[in-house]
């Protein structure tokens, strides 16, 4: 009776035991991020003999889906954008001569901002026609300067506005050229309305992505992530859907810790959220980049078993971001109608 108890004891102890080295394994593969693995290769091709004028086959091996983004090259920094009585205020300085583009650089205040507003000095070229920024080897009939009425910091004010005046003043002394300045209180105050149409119809959307159960190793992300467009970005952590179009900014933002990024072993680096963002006033509703986001973030979410989620952990159903989307085209509308489309150089510049 006593060595059956034991037996049975024994077996009972051997099971108790084998359960937790179970749950043990169980919990470590949960912990343990998944990584990138080696695309397959594709099958090997059938050899036939083939008749000299048959059409050649098409190509059998299984291709990822991929935005047509993913084959556009790097795009180029953009030139300098031309000042803008939408969204600047403009001082016209007449001069008394014709001025060299090496006597006006040298003139040009050391810094190119008049407290937080951008300020700039354009000058009017008199063979091509045009207005430019100043340089060498030109000669200029005329100039203006200009600062920003609003950015994301707010309007432009008293104080900026002074320090704009003493800049373009100094520049016209120094080009022998007189400066025609419009009226403080009105520049200041379009400065406020603009702001206030701005800060109303600012957008920034945001996706997370959580994982459901097994984190995730960087490799695995950007793995996934190139399989839809993106491209690496300038800083550690960061990915980008990139513009179709040169010169244009991303369409979207995918980022994770940077952290992480950096990790000397990232394979062993878990990662268990990920954000996928969208500035809407920079990108063309053409780009339609919101059908893009939901199309990253969905097949990102299907094939690395996440969950789409709002920044408080709240899912994001597909009724939610349907209501977002034609929120989304009132918005597009308003900004067409004020002359400040999405993506537009206005638009980009205001917004930032």
């Amino acid at each position: 009776m006593s060595s059956s108890l034991q037996i049975g004891l024994s077996i009972a102890g051997g099971l108790v035991l084998a359960g937790v080295v179970a749950h043990g394994a169980w919990i470590s593969r949960r912990n343990t991020p998944k990584v990138a693995q080696p695309d397959p290769p594709p099958p090997p091709a059938a050899v036939e003999a083939a008749s000299p004028d048959a059409a050649p086959a098409e190509s059998t091996e299984r291709r990822e889906p991929m935005f047509d983004s993913a084959l556009a090259p790097l795009t180029v920094p953009e030139k300098k954008l031309g000042l803008d009585a939408l969204i600047d205020v403009i001082t016209p300085i007449a001069l008394e001569g014709v001025v060299s583009g090496e006597a006006a650089l040298a003139s040009l205040p050391p810094t190119r901002r008049a407290g937080s507003k951008p300020f700039g000095i354009e000058a009017f070229n008199d063979a091509t026609g045009q207005w430019e920024t100043p340089a060498p080897g030109q000669r200029y009939s005329a100039f203006q300067a200009g600062v920003q009425l609003a950015n994301r910091t707010g309007a432009l004010n008293e104080i900026e506005y002074s320090e704009f005046v003493m800049k373009t003043q100094a520049f016209a002394d120094a080009v022998n050229g007189a400066p025609e300045f419009p009226d403080m209180l009105e520049e200041v105050g379009r400065a406020r309305e603009l702001d206030q149409f701005a800060g109303n119809h600012d957008a920034q959307l945001g996706f997370m992505l959580r994982a459901r159960s097994a984190a995730w190793s960087p490799g695995y992300v950007q793995q996934h992530a190139a399989r839809l467009g993106l491209i690496a970005g300038a800083l550690p952590g960061r990915m980008v859907l990139p513009s179709v179009s040169d010169g244009q900014p991303p369409i979207l933002v995918l980022s994770f810790d940077p952290q992480a990024a950096l990790a000397e072993d990232p394979t062993q680096t878990a990662l268990y959220e990920l954000n996928l963002t969208l500035d809407v006033t920079h990108v063309d509703r053409q780009e339609q980049p919101f059908v893009r986001m939901r199309e990253v973030a969905q097949t990102l979410a299907e094939a690395m078993d996440g969950l789409i989620t709002d920044d408080n952990g709240q899912p994001l159903t597909p009724e939610v971001l349907d209501g977002i989307g034609a929120d989304l085209e009132y918005l597009y509308d308003t900004l067409d109608a004020r002359d400040l489309s999405a993506g537009s150089p206005q638009a980009r510049r205001l917004f930032s």
